[in-house]
């Protein structure tokens, strides 16, 4: 896997507003994310750590201001939450690691032999030897996380996004995949996990962002981690509106943009 050398910003937030059907799900954040960063990405459930991770990767397209991603999305690996898969497709081991080659086969073409030797070697970095012609949907929680990881490493993008990685994982997968991002990490990659184990926080990412509808927190682990900033990212989750519009000054751009 090649080694990310350059420094300087992954990804640039300015003003960010991101939602659904025009009601804000996170605002107004401001910052930048630098390259080969290990950011842990958390706060209480709907503070809309599934919908940054989204907007990152082009998926929702922003209410008010903007994301700049350097190198573009073809430069990402985005692992979804587990639940957010589909494992009825009827698709081998081999076959489901061997998609992270997708931008380098195209739709259609098959494997090459150096191409069956990387999947290979992916097989063997997350230990899925054995389990190559097993059927996905077969698979235990963790070792389909780690079918999940080996089609990431595949990918080999300078950029990861990881959405609760480790949630419904065995302690011995999720020890075997913070190796592998500690890896990805020394690597110079930038990674981004939605977490929610807080001590695999403190001990494995040394920056945070902790998000509850708008930015509550963001540097150094150990400071966002307060007693204070838990209590005020769960008073800002609590007051949320869900069916909020967004804020005026967006509504007034909005106007101004459809006048001119």
């Amino acid at each position: 896997m090649s080694v990310i050398a350059h420094r300087g910003p992954a990804i640039a937030f300015q003003n960010l507003t991101l939602g659904y059907d025009r009601h804000p799900a996170v605002h107004h954040i401001d910052g930048m994310i630098g390259q080969g960063d290990m950011l842990a990405l958390v706060g209480p459930n709907g503070a809309g750590k599934s919908t940054l991770l989204r907007g990152i990767i082009g998926e929702l397209k922003p209410l008010d201001g903007s994301i700049k991603v350097n190198g573009g999305s073809r430069d990402i690996a985005y692992l979804p939450q587990q639940f957010d898969i589909d494992r009825n497709f009827p698709v081998s081991v081999f076959d489901c690691v061997a998609m992270g080659l997708w931008r380098e086969i195209g739709a259609f073409r098959g494997l090459s032999e150096t191409q069956k030797l990387k999947v290979g070697e992916a097989l063997a970095a997350l230990g899925l030897q054995g389990l190559e012609k097993r059927a996905v949907g077969a698979l235990s929680g963790g070792q389909f996380q780690r079918v999940l990881f080996a089609r990431l490493l595949l990918q080999d993008a300078s950029l990861i996004l990881l959405d609760e990685p480790f949630r419904a994982v065995d302690a011995t997968t999720v020890a075997d995949l913070i190796q592998l991002i500690e890896r990805w990490h020394k690597e110079g990659r930038t990674i981004i996990a939605a977490l929610h184990d807080m001590e695999q926080v403190r001990k494995s990412f040394p920056h945070t962002l902790m998000l509850a509808r708008e930015v509550i927190a963001w540097g150094d682990t150990a400071k966002v981690l307060s007693p204070q900033n838990f209590a005020k990212a769960k008073s800002f989750a609590q007051s949320f509106d869900d069916h909020a519009a967004i804020c005026a000054r967006e509504e007034e751009a909005e106007k101004e943009r459809q006048r001119a």
